[in-house]
């Protein structure tokens, strides 16, 4: 069974390891992979935090990613495309609210795995800009 709903993640956020975790993040790894691009790239303008969706779905597909991390970051790309959330998207002004929640959630629980790699990787899926860092002397460039 896929993991798509807030229930299963909050248990493999709790330390919870179903028995077909493997199993379960291959097939919401599915879901997600079809869905994710098209919504991104529609909503990427709209939405504060596509970057970090994108991230994690480069960090869940990492074969370095650990498997609880994977299932815990693609749970959250997965509630953010399956069509039946608990606000719908189309829902001007909120609907993106619980999406944001959910990604916030699995950032806090295993956001560390996310690395500047995945970082750059989703600022190139988005075509956005990357940050300016700042050198010695308040030279600022932009970061490679």
């Amino acid at each position: 069974m896929p993991i798509t709903d807030v229930r299963s993640l909050l248990g493999i956020i709790r330390g919870e390891k179903p028995d077909n975790l493997p199993m379960a993040v291959e097939q919401t790894q599915r879901i997600s992979r079809a869905r994710l691009v098209p919504k991104l790239l529609k909503f990427a303008g709209k939405i504060p935090f596509a970057d970090d969706i994108a991230a994690a779905w480069f960090c869940a597909r990492d074969p370095q990613t650990d498997m609880h991390v994977k299932a815990v970051l693609f749970a959250a790309v997965a509630y953010f495309v399956i069509p039946t959330d608990l606000i719908p998207d189309f829902i001007a002004g909120i609907g993106f609210g619980d999406d944001a929640t959910v990604i916030a959630t699995a950032f806090s629980v295993v956001g560390s795995n996310v690395k500047p790699a995945h970082r750059r990787a989703a600022r190139r899926l988005l075509r956005l800009p990357e940050p300016e860092t700042v050198h010695s002397e308040g030279d600022t460039t932009n970061s490679l």
